[in-house]
């Protein structure tokens, strides 16, 4: 993935200092991940299929 531009903040990130998160930005075959605090820093890039199974692995063990 070159550099995205279409970063995204949770909607959990809260009211106040809502820069503690995660941003994440994805085209059809990548997931990059990066911290919200340090955005300059390196991202972490995952394929599309292997994010999508980390996110319902998630959401079925809370």
């Amino acid at each position: 993935m070159t550099t995205p531009h279409n970063w995204r903040k949770s909607s959990y990130s809260g009211e106040g200092d809502g820069n503690n998160c995660v941003e994440i930005a994805h085209s059809t075959t990548e997931v990059a991940i990066r911290d919200s605090k340090a955005p300059a820093r390196a991202t972490l890039t995952f394929p599309a299929p292997a994010f999508a199974t980390f996110v319902e692995t998630l959401k079925q063990n809370p």
